[in-house]
């Protein structure tokens, strides 16, 4: 499976900030034992690539790197090991910088304007940042003149509000601090991490049947 297919299967991409470095084979191994298989590693973390890449992920997860806003960034991400790139904005040259090594980019936007001009940059998925200014109606209205863009809103998101904006047409979203936070990653807490991830998990599906 590809990465964007692993992210629209599981209908999440789980989004990792933390303050220093990380295990990113137990944390990986940690997510994918609660049903989050999309991981997006992020490159304000320090260390984050080199950790990337001494990795060994296994269980059908698929690692990417955010926070990506040049070329070179793109280039050393695809380097360690990234199967997707997610950045917070639209940013030409991470995009020539991925189609070149055939590695799909998630582009921010917020604006229709944001939105076409990530669509004209080959954007394998664009990421709504941040979806918490306007809420799953906003999305829902994005869909009218971009019925066929793979739409995923970040920023803002959890368990409460995940199942409102995968109604409103979200190809995946994103999970944060909800399942990921930074105090339990420092402490290597992978238990309360899996815990977290499958209530996630439950949530989207129980909501997912109202």
């Amino acid at each position: 499976m590809t990465a964007l297919q692993v992210i629209a299967e599981d209908r999440v991409v789980t989004v990792v900030r933390s303050p220093q470095p990380c295990d990113v084979d137990s944390l990986a191994t940690a997510l994918a034992a609660g049903g989050l298989r999309a991981v997006e590693l992020t490159m304000t973390t320090p260390d984050i690539l080199s950790r990337l890449a001494g990795a060994e992920i296994g269980g059908g997860t698929v690692v990417g790197v955010g926070t990506v806003l040049t070329a070179r960034d793109a280039d050393a991400a695809i380097d360690a090991g990234a199967q997707f790139l997610v950045t917070p904005g639209v940013r030409e040259a991470v995009a020539k910088a991925a189609t070149a090594r055939e590695i799909p980019v998630i582009m921010g936007a917020l604006t229709p304007t944001e939105v076409m001009a990530a669509i004209d940059l080959g954007a394998a998925a664009v990421k709504i940042f941040p979806a918490r200014a306007n809420g799953p109606d906003y999305l829902r209205d994005l869909h009218g003149p971009f019925p066929g863009v793979a739409l995923i809103p970040s920023g803002g998101i959890n368990s409460g509000n995940a199942g409102a904006y995968l109604a409103a047409g979200a190809i995946a979203v994103t999970a944060g601090t909800d399942v990921v936070a930074p105090a339990l990653v420092a402490a290597a807490d992978w238990a309360a991490i899996t815990d977290r991830a499958r209530n996630f998990v439950s949530a989207i599906n129980e909501q997912g049947r109202c």
